[in-house]
């Protein structure tokens, strides 16, 4: 690629990256230090720390974050260790199975826990039927922890992405370097702690920071539990009185301020480091087989984490074919009759085509900026293009809730991104598109990035010798040799663009633009069958969710971690 086309394929897209994404995030940041009247302003940012309302509104998320990350790391970590060192049965099974959660957002499964989990719910009606609980006084586990409900509802679904990023760490790791420390006497315990674990930290901040802002600004789970005390929730009742109080602007800065804090900590001070990192010889493997008692203990330990994390989706399951559950572990009564209804309410039927649409523009979107960008990233020499890869990671650093609000603001009347909804009166497809592609672009960037490196140029340059014009051997040569990892690029796009929650929860504002997670979430306040007809949309969702993540996990394989890695 010459470097006049380079630079002029990086001008492009940085105009539309730029416009599209940090003039929303510095426009909220604006707001929050602004006065109309007063010009500059701190008054703002020291009533969000002096409200003993938004103080303790940021706290609560700043520990749902931490607790979080704690627990997934918890789950995580051991997970990971045991795969890569030893052999079991069902090995290879398990460790499919355990990236289950990814195919339900949380805020979706929450449903399924609250039915589990309330005072009439299966767990107590479980213990009740042992003996171990009176049935005159059952136990109000929401009531109680609704807190650590939602710590448990992120790390069961976040803690897949920190395994595969560890599991990628781990895989990258000097064998050497235990081995020698295993020759020298080492107990296994102390190889773990002076060798494997610090070697594979960067892979384990990069994985931990999404997941602690995922946690730090998760809108969904909050609000199916009724948690009202966390900041994004106090963010999102904000909406109502959106022109007359700044402090909403003001908790979205903090928060932002917090997660690029994080983002910046894995980055460039972690996310350099590569020493004792080497590429595992072909053949070697330093994996145990374990003995029939250790492999099955193994065996089990990966089954009950599984069951576990699959209880939420299995609460999801009955809710949607309940005919009447109440007081009962499941259902006394169960029917498909919840997913006729569904196709057949109108809210349900739009938001399947409003959602389609929304995702299936933004990832043509994300295609084309993803892979002019990756070819600019690896194709050319120009400088600055290592500072445009990492440019181009921040939507995973930046909170999808700093975003919508963003987009939100600068879509009222006499504000830049009107027009986009302007002349549709009122329809929010142009700028959920947007958002929607702005958040997931670095799935499409990372996977071709990654397809660009692993093919030969010089198949490219042979086609140019022979006199190829630079879009045909595009279009014959460098799209085929990178297909699949472009294909598996776009449909984790397109599936997690389907099921976004923050942009869709504050971005569409009528019941007919409404997309999936926005009629999931006001089904739950619909009387009748309005939750057993969200969770049977809960239930498609995991499905499709489902059957798009496998497809991109199998198109890259053991590259799959570069999709969570900031």
């Amino acid at each position: 690629m010459s470097r006049l086309k380079a630079y002029i394929i990086t001008a492009i897209v940085c105009a539309i990256f730029g416009f599209f994404f940090l003039f929303p995030v510095f426009s909220v940041i604006k707001v929050a230090f602004i006065d109309p009247d007063a010009g500059f302003t701190l008054a703002y940012m020291q009533n969000v720390f002096l409200n003993p309302i938004y103080r303790e509104g940021l706290w609560n998320a700043l520990l749902l974050g931490l607790a979080s990350t704690i627990v997934t790391f918890a789950i995580a970590f051991p997970l990971a260790l045991a795969s890569h060192r030893f052999d079991f049965p069902w090995k290879k099974w398990l460790t499919i199975l355990i990236l289950v959660p990814l195919v339900l957002p949380p805020f979706v499964g929450a449903i399924g826990v609250k039915q589990i989990l309330g005072v009439n719910g299966s767990l107590n009606a479980f213990l009740m039927d042992l003996g171990i609980m009176d049935g005159a006084d059952p136990f109000d586990w929401l009531g109680n922890g609704r807190f650590w409900g939602i710590v448990l509802m992120n790390a069961l679904h976040l803690y897949p992405i920190l395994y595969i990023n560890i599991t990628a760490a781990l895989s990258n790791l000097d064998p050497t370097m235990e081995q020698a420390a295993q020759n020298l006497g080492a107990s296994p315990l102390k190889r773990l702690r002076t060798i494997t674990l610090p070697l594979c930290m960067p892979g384990v901040f990069a994985g931990a920071a999404i997941v602690f802002i995922w946690s730090f600004t998760e809108l969904g789970v909050p609000l199916v539990f009724d948690y009202t005390r966390v900041a994004p929730v106090q963010i999102f009742d904000g909406i109502k009185d959106l022109h007359a109080n700044p402090m909403p602007y003001a908790l979205v800065t903090v928060m932002l301020v917090s997660s690029f804090a994080i983002f910046l900590f894995s980055k460039f001070v972690l996310g350099g480091k590569t020493i004792g990192s080497s590429p595992r010889p072909k053949g070697y493997s330093n994996r145990v087989e374990l003995n029939w008692v250790k492999g099955w203990w193994l065996t089990a330990s990966f089954t009950i984490l599984f069951l576990i994390a699959s209880v939420p989706h299995t609460g999801v399951f009955f809710m949607s074919v309940a005919q009447d559950w109440y007081g009962t572990v499941i259902p006394e009564a169960m029917t498909t009759q919840h997913y006729s209804d569904g196709l057949g309410h109108p809210l349900v039927v739009e938001s399947i085509k409003n959602s389609l649409l929304y995702a299936s523009g933004a990832t043509l979107l994300d295609i084309f900026i993803g892979l002019a960008i990756a070819w600019v990233i690896v194709r050319s020499n120009i400088w600055g293009r290592n500072l445009l890869d990492a440019l181009l990671m921040l939507p995973l650093a930046i909170p999808g809730l700093v975003l919508a609000f963003g987009y939100l603001a600068l879509s009222e009347p006499g504000e830049p991104f009107h027009f986009l909804i302007g002349p549709l009166g009122g329809n929010p497809v142009l700028i959920l598109i947007i958002a929607y592609a702005m958040r997931r672009l670095p799935y499409v960037v990372r996977a071709a990035v990654a397809g660009l490196e692993q093919s030969d140029p010089s198949l490219e340059q042979a086609a140019r010798t022979m006199g190829a014009r630079p879009t045909k051997v595009l279009r014959r040569i460098a799209i085929p040799l990178i297909g699949a990892n472009l294909a598996a690029g776009a449909i984790l796009a397109f599936a997690f663009a389907m099921l976004e929650v923050s942009d869709s929860l504050i971005l569409a504002q009528q019941a007919e633009h409404f997309p999936i997670t926005k009629a999931i979430y006001a089904l739950l306040s619909t009387l009748g069958n309005g939750h057993e007809i969200a969770s049977a949309l809960g239930v498609w969702a995991m499905v499709f969710l489902g059957i798009a993540i496998s497809g991109a996990f199998i198109l890259v394989g053991k590259k799959s971690g570069g999709f969570f890695k900031l």
